[in-house]
């Protein structure tokens, strides 16, 4: 089980750099499209992010934020979004993962692979961020 970490200073460092984390986590999953980085590198860097806060506040203070059920459903969401990013274009007669094939009205060619882009490397960093946490929090003394 994480303890609180009693000294002020790195609880306060810790909940300073969280939000600072994040923020970059959300911009690497949005910068994906056009260089480096993407939905793995933000969702890890999220899960970072949450696995700092609860070594350093204890898994009390930050579980009923993020809890172990979110970090569960926060990875199966992701899946099952990056499933169906998938399987509609093949029931649309395209291939697995063809952006052209989604069925999304008033959106065509370029601008329809650059929203499929999207739904795919957010639905990447959910469930990886979702994963990691779950991942950290079993292996930090189990479900809560």
């Amino acid at each position: 089980m994480i303890e609180r970490y009693e000294n002020t200073i790195v609880r306060t460092v810790c909940s300073l750099m969280a939000p600072l984390i994040q923020l970059f986590a959300l911009y690497v999953v949005f910068h994906g499209h056009y260089g480096p980085g993407g939905g793995f590198q933000g969702g890890v860097l999220f899960a970072v992010s949450i696995i700092l806060l609860r070594l350093s506040m204890g898994r009390e203070a930050t579980g009923s934020k993020f809890s172990t059920r979110l970090a569960m459903a926060l990875a199966s969401v992701g899946m099952l979004v990056y499933t169906m990013a998938g399987l509609v274009p093949m029931a649309m007669a395209g291939a697995f993962l063809d952006y052209e094939f989604l069925p999304v009205p008033g959106v065509s060619g370029a601008d329809l692979r650059y929203l499929g882009i999207a739904v795919v490397e957010i639905s990447i960093a959910l469930a990886v961020c979702g994963t990691m946490v779950l991942l950290f929090d079993v292996l930090a003394g189990g479900r809560q």
